[in-house]
């Protein structure tokens, strides 16, 4: 009778201790309700030689109170088929939030990211470009990208996304990788979009390949017009107090901002230039590689603190990695990228096909708010090359799970 007793006391103690634990449970079945869907941007007709880079409001996107867990991204045809970057090179892509009237479709408050870059730049949610199909994006849990929070949107407002789709057709291009570098000579501009003359020494990046140009192309080469997709994989969680929300900051390697030491002179705003030129520096024959780096550092620090989730670097071709360091020189995340090595779509030979990518121990990459922090951007020099970038794109978290 005792035995059976002291059995009993035991189950009971054991069944006790299972049901205070509701914090595992629920977030397994938050995993349980993970959701995706596949939606394709608006079409995109290309021609050899054009390039489209427009903005689409309104894109289909999940709707409600949710946590953002992936993005995932390609071009695909009208079949959806993968178009390899050697026929449509992806520039980039990025997705904006914002908030749109109900009642004008012109009257619309753009939400940004926790920055840190001044406000009209580089405010995307998400974003890649040649590297989209190899790169990890997945938000690990129990974090996640909190969107849909009827408290935040503004009354007579809605929550809404924008996509931005930059796609240049190479299809026989005269000389395919300065097309993808946007050199102002092959695409004879010499004024940006808005119709401003372009500095004399402005050789090549994102003001002379702007929507509807063109680059040139081999002379008698014929290619038919077709029309392309950016199709897009959104997966997320309806949003419970067992999330953890994450800030999303992109930090650029040209940005200029400087910290000042006098507690009473403010520090400079930041100003990111996003894009900036590798000079041939040296050629590769009987030269050691080590020497013929091109690598760009700046300084910045977060206005809050809080823990590193997921880190991953944006290079174009040239780029042989990124990384972001303490002042002391300690590494919190490097990132590589990934060259293709054949003809396929995802593993095109010459191109960044991907980036890797940092998914700390949660709690064990701890940045302090004002922390200075070094960004470096390194850049194979052995040729010029144009309009390259040295982004950084971190998840951060206030705070951490109990272990």
């Amino acid at each position: 009778m005792l035995e059976s007793s002291r059995v009993g006391f035991i189950f009971s103690v054991i069944l006790l201790l299972a049901l205070s634990i509701p914090c595992s449970c629920s977030r397994l079945k938050s995993v349980a309700r993970t959701k995706s869907a596949v939606f394709l941007s608006p079409k995109i007709v290309l021609e050899p030689g054009s390039v489209s880079n427009k903005l689409y409001y309104g894109i289909d996107f999940p709707r409600g109170h949710i946590a953002l867990k992936d993005f995932i991204a390609e071009v695909v045809d009208e079949a959806g088929n993968p178009i390899p970057l050697y026929e449509t090179y992806l520039h980039h892509w990025v997705v904006e939030r914002y908030y749109g009237s109900k009642h004008n479709d012109s009257d619309f408050i753009l939400v940004a990211n926790s920055g840190l870059c001044q406000t009209d730049v580089l405010r995307q949610y998400y974003g890649l470009g040649s590297e989209t199909r190899r790169t990890a994006t997945h938000v690990p849990d129990p974090f996640g990208i909190e969107v849909g929070n009827a408290a935040e949107i503004p009354s007579g407002y809605e929550e809404k996304w924008l996509l931005n789709v930059h796609a240049i057709d190479t299809r026989g291009a005269e000389d395919t990788l300065g097309c993808t570098e946007c050199r102002c000579d092959l695409y004879n501009v010499t004024k940006d979009e808005s119709g401003q003359p372009l500095k004399p020494d402005y050789i090549g990046g994102l003001s002379c390949c702007y929507d509807e140009t063109r680059c040139r192309v081999r002379e008698g080469f014929q290619g038919a017009n077709r029309t392309l997709y950016l199709s897009y994989t959104v997966t997320w969680v309806d949003w419970s107090d067992f999330i953890v929300p994450v800030k999303i900051y992109i930090l650029d390697v040209t940005d200029t901002w400087k910290a000042l030491n006098d507690s009473n002179v403010k520090s400079t705003e930041h100003q990111c230039k996003i894009e900036y030129d590798v000079k041939e520096s040296c050629t590769p024959t009987g030269t050691s590689n080590s020497t013929c780096i091109d690598s760009q550092r700046t300084s910045l620090s977060l206005p809050s603190g809080g823990y590193m989730v997921y880190g991953v670097a944006h290079q174009h071709t040239g780029g042989i990695g990124s990384t972001l360091y303490r002042k002391d020189g300690r590494v919190l995340c490097s990132s590589l990228p990934i060259y293709g090595t054949g003809n396929e779509a995802g593993n095109e030979a010459g191109y960044i096909v991907g980036m890797s990518t940092c998914y700390p121990h949660p709690g064990s990459v701890k940045i302090i708010g004002g922390e200075t922090l070094i960004l470096e951007s390194n850049y194979n020099s052995t040729r010029t090359h144009t309009g390259v970038m040295g982004l950084f794109y971190i998840l951060v978290a206030d705070q951490v799970p109990p272990l």
